[in-house]
């Protein structure tokens, strides 16, 4: 069992927050969904277990350590290709980049849609190993939401505020039935950064969003990281975490000399983007498995 932080305050801040009525009370909704056993693909009762009561699961192991040294050498030297002029445009991604007021060199916070930058992270999100969790905890048809390269580095990796991911995603998105998966490129504990999660808090609703003056973390909860009863995660180099979209969850800086860099692929339903343009989907590119939303193209 992982260790609890002791909180400092006896009620939370977010205790006292009143949900949003207008989003169900627990996301994501529970599948009857058929455990793994030995050998195949997906999460076992257990896991599947933590994550229906906790929030989250931990798979150990999920991805190999070739498949971890293919991922590490290929975003080797993101930060100095995407600080290129242009480079965003070119490779159709979204970096956010870390804030520092001094002249020290531009070290990316977050990538957004990484898989087009890093094709072992595109074959991650097609892989039988990932889509089968996918397909207990969303249902058969699937999209890939989104794809982020999460840099934190040594050194410079900065906090990240407790938050909701469905805060974020409810502007374009009908309903909170995400699942994110984040794949672990480097160890992470205490000194670089590891994820803290709340257990049980996906059974509180979607909370309103408090405004954080950042860039890449604009949204989130009052309150920092040891202000509240957690759970920290420490993983190892191919260690995965699964959660979904309403259980609050952040991180510490990173503090020590070696990087926390780590991928969250978001999945999710077809048709669940909220129409803001015409009929506006996910690009096809997008889709995973089973059915596709038919407004794709």
């Amino acid at each position: 069992m992982v260790p609890m932080i002791t909180a400092t305050k006896s009620a939370p801040a977010y205790a006292e927050l009143q949900p949003d009525p207008a989003f169900p009370l627990i996301a994501p909704a529970q599948l009857p969904a058929k455990p793994a056993v030995a050998g195949q693909p997906g999460l076992s009762a257990e896991l599947l277990a933590s994550f229906h009561e906790r929030g989250w699961a931990l798979v150990r192991g999920f991805a190999d350590l070739a498949t971890v040294a293919r991922l590490a050498q290929e975003v080797d030297g993101l930060h100095e290709r995407m600080a290129e002029p242009g480079a965003d445009e070119h490779h159709r991604v979204g970096t956010s980049w870390e804030e520092h007021e001094d002249a020290r060199p531009k070290r990316i916070r977050q990538l957004m849609h990484s898989q087009r930058v890093c094709p072992t992270i595109d074959a991650i999100s097609r892989s039988d190993a990932l889509l089968s969790i996918m397909r207990q905890l969303i249902g058969p048809d699937i999209y890939l939401f989104h794809s982020k390269l999460m840099m934190k580095a040594a050194k410079e990796g900065s906090f990240t505020p407790w938050h909701q991911d469905f805060q974020y995603w409810q502007f374009e998105s009908l309903q909170p039935t995400q699942v994110n998966c984040m794949v672990y490129i480097d160890g992470a504990d205490e000194d670089n950064g590891c994820l803290h999660m709340i257990d049980g808090t996906q059974r509180g609703g979607l909370l309103p969003i408090h405004r954080i003056a950042s860039k890449s973390f604009s949204i989130g909860l009052q309150g920092g990281l040891e202000d509240w009863a957690s759970t920290p995660i420490p993983v190892q180099p191919g260690d995965a975490i699964i959660f979904g979209s309403y259980v609050i969850h952040g991180s510490g800086p990173n503090t020590s000399d070696r990087h926390r860099r780590a991928n969250t692929f978001a999945f999710d339903r077809p048709c669940n983007v909220r129409p803001t343009k015409g009929d506006e989907a996910l690009p096809l590119e997008f889709h995973r498995c089973g059915r596709t939303d038919p407004r794709s193209r």
